[in-house]
């Protein structure tokens, strides 16, 4: 058993002034205070350190370094505008930094659940799918709030929100009738049938990296194509197509080993030689480079499972 570290005689005298100021008639109450007395220094800083460190894992494996960080040069990270071009209009990110007025730093941990489970903002407000909430929703209310932690960790950045410049589809009527046909909440169920290494990898493919919001076809309403899921997408956040990620060994990764899966994601290396370009080479070098080995290998059991599908219609 630890022995609890040593503690000064200035902290002990102040735990017996609050026993006296009970009078000592709470047995329970005494015992919880007399526990507190006991916990070794460091402890609460410890676990405080242990969650900053998974947020910034989950952060990471996420993409919200990217997306939420403008594309010119000496942009401040995670302030927000980065411009994506949609035939819907021009959506810019927000500023994610804990500011107080122009990021989330006012957001309880209600808001940001409801932002990733529910796509809302404290308001109330719809947000718009460019981001991905139609993916995050699947995430597990612990990791969404380790992902705040972090977040809040960091310097915040007073820098306003561009506004989008939005077409009518974009207003309003045009997101509640989108989210009646699209839009399902709700945490990522494991299926039974599965390993728990299977299931990993659809956690991580499915909710977290949200790898389909940009390797899927989306139909005329912007919606992911579900039945053509990760067969590559034509026009990706960039305007460029986004290749087929399914196990077609044609169009997809069938022919790529398991090595050669790993070498990709986290050096950006593909079996040809050439280096990932465009987001997917920010993604790597700012996501997916970080994931842990075993997690690497649960994306790819979980990639070799889904159909094969040919090339995107």
């Amino acid at each position: 058993m630890e022995v609890p570290a040593r503690r000064s005689p200035e902290f002990l005298a102040r735990g017996r002034t609050i026993l006296t100021g009970f009078g000592m008639k709470s047995t329970l109450r005494t015992a919880a205070i007399v526990g507190w007395l006991l916990v070794p220094h460091g402890v609460a800083a410890q676990v405080d350190a242990r969650v900053l460190a998974r947020g910034e894992y989950l952060f990471r494996a996420a993409g919200c370094q990217a997306c939420h960080t403008a594309s010119e040069e000496g942009a401040k990270p995670l302030a927000g505008g980065r411009a994506f071009e949609t035939p819907f209009g021009v959506f810019y990110s927000p500023n994610i930094t804990p500011d107080r007025e122009n990021g989330i730093g006012a957001w309880s941990d209600a808001d940001f659940v409801r932002a990733l489970r529910e796509g809302r903002g404290p308001d109330g407000r719809r947000y718009y799918p460019v981001f991905p909430y139609t993916s995050y929703t699947h995430l597990r209310e612990a990791d969404m709030l380790a992902i705040k932690a972090y977040l809040f960790s960091l310097p915040p950045v007073a820098q306003p929100d561009r506004p989008h410049q939005t077409g009518l589809l974009a207003s309003g009527m045009g997101m509640r009738f989108w989210r009646l046909l699209f839009f399902r909440s709700g945490e990522l169920s494991p299926d039974s049938g599965r390993s728990p290494e299977w299931n990993r990898g659809a956690y991580l493919v499915r909710a977290l990296a949200h790898c389909g919001e940009c390797h899927s076809p989306r139909n005329f309403l912007g919606a992911v194509n579900g039945k053509h899921e990760l067969s590559g997408n034509p026009s990706g956040p960039d305007g460029k197509p986004v290749p087929n990620i399914t196990p077609d060994r044609e169009d997809g990764i069938g022919r790529w080993s398991d090595g050669d899966l790993a070498d990709y994601l986290k050096e950006g290396l593909d079996p040809d030689g050439d280096v990932a370009g465009g987001a997917m080479a920010e993604v790597i070098e700012q996501g997916l480079s970080f994931l842990s080995k075993d997690d690497i290998q649960a994306i790819i059991v979980y990639l070799r499972s889904v159909p094969a599908q040919p090339g995107a219609p």
